[in-house]
């Protein structure tokens, strides 16, 4: 069995119940997460390339899946048990617990897949990727075989789309990097709204109220018309995972800055703000009405319960050392925290969602050691200087380095741009 079909079952043993602490066993910021609809299982992806099945109020893992060539980027749980994982290699995969492998494997993406959605009837999955398109294909029976066809293109934006979502009546909502949302029937054209920010994560409500996220860091909650009803601030910016409540009571609504507030989405606005370690949170998943599960770059799943606004049990995580202490008040370290979460800095930092900085200068793209490059990225002939990385935020890594893997963030102020360039040269010796 090759490495990348590895199937790692665990075997509970009979030790005393360990529900009251996190979720721990990723290498890697935590990026996607579902729960099963009976509340008693969630899968977990990661940066570090895995999906965990976890047993939650046993708080234990069932079983590590290893099949992407990436990170997990997304997650869905279907209506009979079976969990589908999405990953940065454009690959979707359809697991059943028990299964050493994937059941099905769907590759008819060509860029990395951020978002997956089950429609109400549990019959067809649909998933968003950053080759600029959403496909919908129909999901095999439990027992049946894949379906030998790709799955066809729903909708199309210009540039990522970062968000996928179904309505009540089999709709498709998709949200994108271009600002635009889109709601797309089976036939018939699109609604397309343009909103006034990039777009990261969209969620829509059981009496069919779409909610939308993105760069601004304002949660929007909008009809199938398309028409804003109310429009949310969630400081601090960007918001990059949304979420709603099982009886679309409440969004859940997570920032890069690591706070996640919970809205009351029918009077649209704040009720509480969740208070994790400070790390950002990538994914959002509601067990119930009364408990959220979170997962973010501590590495953890963390359950919370939405009665009291508490954790379900300690952090247990002690702050992190800083590693930008040494630059406290310079202007470019600040601008660097927003990148800390996938890059390190120094000779021993080594690489992590994206590839160590130490030694750019000078260095051509896509060679540091260790890093697992896309061929696309390999084959540019780019040497990093500091007026190609600020080239890079100029105009946006999708556009400068086609291929990558990057999130993609762009720094309007050139002197943002200019100080970051110049922290960059002294912290990478």
């Amino acid at each position: 069995m090759t490495l990348r079909t590895l199937f790692v079952l665990l075997v509970l043993v009979a030790l005393p119940a360990r529900a009251e602490a996190p979720l721990r066993g990723h290498g890697g910021p935590v990026r996607a997460l579902a729960v099963s609809p009976d509340g008693r299982v969630a899968i977990s992806g990661s940066f570090d390339q895995s999906a965990i099945l976890w047993a939650i109020d046993e708080g234990a893992a069932l079983a590590v899946l290893r099949f992407h060539d990436g990170a997990v980027n997304a997650a869905a749980a279907l209506p009979d048990g079976r969990m589908a994982t999405g990953g940065e290699d454009g690959r979707v995969a359809l697991w059943r617990l028990g299964s050493a492998e994937p059941v099905a494997v769907f590759a008819d993406h060509a860029g990395p897949i951020a978002g997956l959605a089950v429609s109400p009837d549990g019959a067809r999955l649909a998933s968003a990727s950053w080759d600029g398109t959403a496909r919908i294909r129909p999901l095999p029976g439990a027992d049946g075989p894949a379906p030998d066809r790709p799955g066809r293109v729903a909708s199309e934006h210009r540039g990522n789309v970062n968000g996928v979502a179904f309505l009540p009546d089999g709709r498709l909502v998709t949200v994108g990097y271009d600002a635009a949302l889109r709601v797309v029937p089976e036939d018939g054209p699109a609604l397309t709204v343009t909103l006034p920010t990039p777009l990261n994560a969209v969620a829509t409500a059981p009496d069919g109220e779409i909610a939308a996220a993105g760069a601004d860091g304002t949660v929007r909650l909008l009809g199938p018309d398309g028409r804003e009803r109310a429009a949310v601030a969630i400081p601090p910016r960007p918001v990059i995972a949304l979420a709603v409540s099982p009886d679309g009571g409440r969004i859940a609504a997570a920032t890069v800055g690591g706070a996640v507030a919970i809205i009351d989405r029918r009077a649209a606005k704040v009720l509480f703000t969740l208070v994790g370690p400070g790390l950002p949170v990538w994914s959002l998943a509601f067990r119930s009405d009364r408990e959220l599960l979170t997962g973010g770059s501590d590495r953890l799943v963390r359950r919370w319960d939405l009665r009291t606004g508490e954790p379900i049990g300690p952090l247990a995580m002690a702050a992190p050392a800083d590693g930008l202490a040494a630059f406290r008040g310079e202007r470019g370290a600040e601008v660097f925290r927003a990148c800390a979460a996938c890059h390190t800095l120094g000779p021993d930092g080594g690489n992590r969602a994206g590839p160590t900085l130490h030694g750019i200068f000078g260095r051509r793209i896509a060679t540091a050691p260790g890093y697992g490059y896309s061929e696309a990225l390999r084959r540019l002939d780019l040497v990093w200087s500091p007026e190609t990385v600020a080239r890079l935020f100029e105009v946006g890594p999708s556009r400068y380095t086609p291929g990558t893997k990057m999130p993609e963030q762009t720094i309007g102020d050139p002197r943002d741009r200019e100080a970051l360039v110049r922290f960059l040269e002294r912290a990478t010796r």
